[in-house]
């Protein structure tokens, strides 16, 4: 079993390869939790549609990056074959010379540089940004959240009382030191050194700031978050910058000399941004962090329906626009405040409605057999809160439903949102999963049994509102007949496509 589950990874990155251009068309390879992103040299060269058709790929998303999604589980076992057979294809590449690769490589370069220049505004680059620094760390959460959630769950139970302290070392040892990993990952997209915005960023967490005062004030271990290390670790970046003479001021100021860099850079870039850490940054975070979870929680207490409301119905417009990234560090800092982050659960609906809406749109279109076979193909995900193959294999390009979709996933929000309102608290412990995903991370302020209850009654209203809402108003009679007939005139027994096993 192992074998052929293995031969269909390197069987779907075989397929994919020559449908992007080949090996010398892929200048960089990676992966987020659904999608192989992939840089290219010259966009022209992919086969979108032949894309599309492969068994493995739920979608394609041009962005920044060119994004293919293989799903949850798939994607992570599928990205290495890829960057193998990339290594192997340029390693053994015939009668490439320099020159050709060299006017390949710049006319990708001026393509991406077109493409950015026209659909990027600096906004979504920094929230790109965001998503380099945070998106890496969801696996850890995810893992450490769902030990905490076992943890929780045999206290509760009063079983295994040994085993308990372990399982709880096991999932607060990440959180306690995800500063750190928030400061590495700054400094590596903003251009540092890696290991000097950790370092910096390890101040924040040092128990031993609790015996620095400023201001009249003692800090505390870990004051300021992620926030603060976010920013810690993007001043080192420009203090070793100035030392090294990356910026026009370090040009015309000096720069360290060559034979002292190994020994002055690092020292100067923890020293100045470390002070400016300690009796600056961390008091500026700290009340950040905390007027956020503050604010978190007013919104719910006092406006949790209507909150909820708004926040699960425009989820979905958010991730189509990607914006849904400027959320991850408010999650974060909610996480490390309180346990959980009580906003996950309420965007988690636009999932639900999504999905309600993709079942009403295959019970409308009964002979259109090329989006009915998207559909199984993409609803196994969409479960699972794998939300892109059914946006934008489905309602976002038919129109109408996409605003039923959103519909659901508003009425979702406000139900889970009114029992906030009520005191009963609904948050997840990590960020990443949705949809059914996301039971083994649930946690409040109540019992687990009904925190579980209150988010699977907001997926039952988001299903059924998503279905209702789509079945009803999600297509117009032109709509419906151009698009069973269509279907029909072209090919009567058009070829289905078998659905794609996704692994959560």
């Amino acid at each position: 079993m192992a074998t052929d589950s293995a031969d269909k990874n390197s069987a779907t990155a075989a397929a994919i390869l020559p449908l992007v251009g080949g090996a010398g068309n892929i200048s960089s390879v990676a992966h987020c939790m659904t999608r192989l992103r992939l840089g290219l040299r010259d966009r022209s060269l992919v086969q979108d549609e032949a894309l599309r058709a492969l068994p493995a790929v739920m979608g394609v998303v041009d962005d920044d990056t060119y994004q293919i999604v293989l799903g949850p589980g798939t994607v992570a076992r599928v990205t290495p074959e890829f960057e193998a057979l990339v290594a192997t294809a340029a390693g053994s590449a015939p009668g490439s010379s320099p020159a050709a690769a060299e006017e390949l490589a710049a006319h990708g370069a001026a393509i991406k540089a077109a493409r950015k220049a026209k659909n990027s505004t600096p906004f979504k680059l920094f929230l790109r940004r965001i998503a380099n620094i945070f998106v890496p760390l969801i696996p850890a959460l995810i893992g450490c959240g769902i030990i905490a959630g076992l943890g929780g769950l045999l206290t509760n139970l009063g079983m295994l009382p040994t085993v308990v302290p372990a399982l709880t070392a096991m999932a607060s040892g990440f959180m306690s030191l995800i500063a750190v990993f928030v400061g590495y990952n700054t400094a590596k997209e903003f251009g540092g050194t890696p290991i000097l915005g950790g370092a910096v960023a390890a101040i924040i967490v040092f128990p031993g700031v609790a015996n620095i005062e400023a201001f009249g004030q003692k800090l505390s271990p870990g004051q300021g978050g992620v926030l603060g290390a976010l920013a810690a670790a993007v001043l080192a970046v420009y203090v070793e910058k100035w030392c090294r003479g990356g910026t026009s001021q370090a040009k015309r100021w000096g720069r360290v000399p060559q034979s002292l860099d190994v020994l002055v850079t690092p020292t100067l870039t923890v020293l100045v941004s470390g002070l400016v850490t300690i009796f600056g940054l961390m008091f500026v975070a700290g009340a950040v962090s905390t007027a956020i979870g503050d604010f978190a929680d007013w919104l719910l207490a006092n406006g949790g329906a209507g909150a909820g409301f708004v926040l699960g119905g425009l989820f979905l417009p958010l991730v189509m626009l990607g914006l849904h990234q400027a959320l991850i560090p408010i999650h974060t800092t909610l996480i490390e405040q309180q346990g959980f982050t009580v906003l996950l659960p309420i965007l988690a609906m636009a999932g639900a409605g999504q999905v309600g809406a993709a079942a009403a749109v295959y019970l409308r279109l009964p002979h259109n057999a090329s989006i009915r076979s998207t559909i199984k193909s993409a609803l196994p995900a969409g479960f699972l809160g794998v939300g892109e193959p059914l946006i934008y294999g489905v309602s976002l390009p038919l129109g109408r439903p996409f605003v039923t979709a959103c519909v659901g996933g508003a009425f979702g929000g406000g139900f889970v949102g009114l029992f906030n309102m009520l005191g009963d608290k609904v948050g997840s412990t990590a960020i990443g999963p949705s949809g059914w995903a996301l039971f083994p991370l649930l946690n409040g302020n109540r019992g687990l049994g009904e925190t579980i209850a209150v988010y699977a009654g907001g997926l039952l209203v988001g299903y059924g509102v998503g279905f209702l809402a789509t079945y009803w108003f999600g297509f117009t009679k032109p709509m419906l007949q151009e698009l069973n007939a269509a279907a029909t005139a072209k090919d009567p027994t058009p070829p289905t496509k078998e659905p794609t096993p996704v692994s959560p």
